[in-house]
């Protein structure tokens, strides 16, 4: 099997980006969103840009240290982007979705680091760089998907142990979800890269259901940890008001 992976040039990108006009133009006509579909087009470009040539110096570099305030950016931006949906105060919900996504997710990598690849080192850059990446990415979702569904219950009249299991059981849809499409549906980002590069589909395969558990356990632990702890928060609240209204 061939194991070299073609080379893109920027000609071959620009042509990529051709199919992206007309669904533009059509964004423009039906919608008042045109501008910030530019806008997220040149980001995405910029960031991706601006990554590879970050990620070449962090694979290089043999600094644990480095490695751990990579994490910990991953995890911060993480933590503050899972509470964009919600319009309670960030600030107040922020120590509870940064403690849960730093227990689900950092369990979760850990267990793979440790017990799956074996690395040595550890903090192997070209590993746990890109899979802390996925872990914290999916938690995300789940946990924002989870934290907009119990403030809503919550604002509805639903009391917290109920909103809390209808908020887990919303944010598991899109990993349960991509757990029946896989390999059905779709060929996941990972697995289609690892083929494309030339990797024997049965190693690919593997690789990917080695992905598939680590983000149903992190994505599962990250949203139940903060449902858990934003429960026990709104009881908190809830005494406090009551010792001060008799």
């Amino acid at each position: 099997m061939n194991t070299s992976v073609m080379q893109l040039e920027w000609l071959n990108i620009g042509i990529a980006l051709l199919p992206m006009i007309p669904v533009i133009v059509l964004v423009f006509f039906w919608s008042e969103r045109g501008w910030t579909a530019i806008y997220s087009i040149a980001r995405m470009f910029i960031q991706l840009v601006v990554i590879g040539y970050f990620l070449v110096y962090i694979f290089a570099t043999s600094d644990p240290w480095l490695i751990c305030l990579v994490l910990t950016v991953m995890l911060v931006a993480a933590s503050w982007i899972s509470l964009s949906p919600v319009s309670q105060s960030k600030r107040q919900l922020y120590p509870l979705v940064f403690l849960a996504l730093a227990l689900g997710g950092g369990s979760t990598l850990l267990v793979v680091v440790v017990g799956v690849l074996d690395l040595n080192p550890w903090y192997e850059p070209r590993y746990i760089v890109p899979l802390a990446g996925m872990i914290f990415a999916n938690s995300m979702n789940t946990v924002s998907i989870a934290a907009e569904r119990f403030e809503s219950e919550i604002t509805s009249g639903q009391q917290p142990d109920a909103a809390k299991r209808m908020s887990f059981q919303a944010g598991m849809i899109p990993v349960i979800n991509s757990m029946f499409a896989v390999g059905l549906v779709a060929l996941p980002g990972m697995m289609t890269g690892q083929i494309l590069s030339g990797i024997t589909p049965l190693v690919a395969a593997r690789y990917q259901i080695v992905v598939m558990a680590m983000l149903f356990s992190a994505s599962g632990l990250s949203a139940a940890l903060y449902l858990q702890l934003v429960c026990r928060s709104n009881r908190l609240l809830a005494r406090k008001h009551h010792r001060g209204h008799p």
